[in-house]
């Protein structure tokens, strides 16, 4: 693939990509742009306004900490006589965990698996986390159904997972990023990137399709049309549909924070990539859900991790930094 650094240097003349997804672009290396971003989804919080009165006292649903949202869905729990806030347990929830939990507080995903911190995480979330959510978290796939019966009233999932209900009722709702953990606001872009092949028979075309697909006029119609998120400022988000616009703003709230720490899907693993999954749901089910020693268990299940890794060779992700060779579980 060619060099996309010298493109993207042409292009930021009159648009600004966003620094966090240019830096995935390096796969790791420091000077190398494989692809150009261009359009990007992930997952946010979403919550009935009904919700927002028992936000804890000062708290921002911008800049949440994860102690404030546990906090928030206790007194949910307490004051409205039943837990209403959930998780998709069956659905995408090993992104939860991979993209969210453990970067937030460990700053990284595989090398801090079994961290102090990440001990420390698993007890909170047993503790104080998962005794507010709602019992049929363990049965929802989707929350934007929960969210539109009432059922419960503040959610994570992905963008594409709650704009139906965001969608059918926008005046309704609130949408905003995830909380954030001592090592930052942890999330996970999945990211579209356009790049040209070093044999490619017309570049400068390709350069120039590439550059009409990052232009912030064409960012606002991909985002109005399909739902899928800008890479660069200044879009023009005034005409969207009111779900999209909701999730836009939690979108650019989330990529924007000052203590964002993206983390990339797993890479690297090939056929055996929803191994990582399990894994990291493992981990949590045996510690939060059966009680588990939370040390013994991420002990375990490390050596899981690094077998898989030493077996397919994968190198380190964002967050955690660029490897020789298989990452390594610290």
């Amino acid at each position: 693939m060619m060099n996309m650094t010298d493109v993207v240097d042409d292009l930021s003349a009159d648009r600004e990509f966003l620094p966090a997804y240019l830096e995935t672009g390096l796969l790791g290396t420091e000077d190398y742009l494989y692809y150009v971003p261009w359009m990007q989804a992930t997952y946010i919080m979403a919550a009935r306004n009904e919700a927002l009165d028992y936000l804890p006292e000062g708290a921002d649903v911008n800049a949440l900490t994860w102690d404030q949202f546990a906090e928030w869905c206790q007194a949910l729990l307490d004051e409205t006589g039943g837990p209403k806030c959930g998780v998709p347990h069956p659905g995408l929830f090993h992104r939860f965990l991979e993209g969210f939990l453990w970067p937030s507080y460990t700053g990284g995903m595989v090398t801090k698996f079994k961290s102090p911190e990440a001990v420390e995480m698993l007890e909170w979330a047993r503790d104080s986390l998962w005794p507010t959510m709602h019992p049929q978290s363990i049965s929802y796939e989707f929350m934007q159904e929960p969210l539109q019966s009432g059922e419960v009233w503040v959610a994570f999932d992905h963008v594409a997972r709650l704009i139906e209900a965001l969608n059918a009722d926008p005046e309704n709702y609130t949408a905003f990023p995830a909380p954030a953990g001592p090592a930052g606001r942890g999330y996970m872009p999945v990211i579209v990137g356009l790049g040209v092949p070093n044999d490619a028979p017309n570049p400068e075309a390709a350069v120039a399709l590439i550059d009409y697909l990052t232009q912030p006029e064409t960012q606002a119609k991909v985002l109005r049309d399909l739902a899928f998120f800008p890479v660069v400022s200044g879009v023009d988000a005034s005409d969207l549909p009111g779900g999209v616009a909701l999730e836009a703003a939690a979108v650019e709230a989330t990529v924007n924070a000052e203590d964002a720490v993206p983390a990339l899907l797993p890479v690297g693993l090939g056929a055996r990539g929803g191994e990582i999954n399990e894994i990291f749901r493992a981990a949590f089910d045996r510690v939060v859900i059966d009680g588990e020693d939370a040390a013994t268990v991420l002990e375990e299940e490390a050596a899981n991790l690094q077998a898989l890794l030493d077996d397919t060779g994968a190198p380190c992700w964002a967050p955690d930094p660029a490897s020789d060779g298989p990452c390594q579980v610290e």
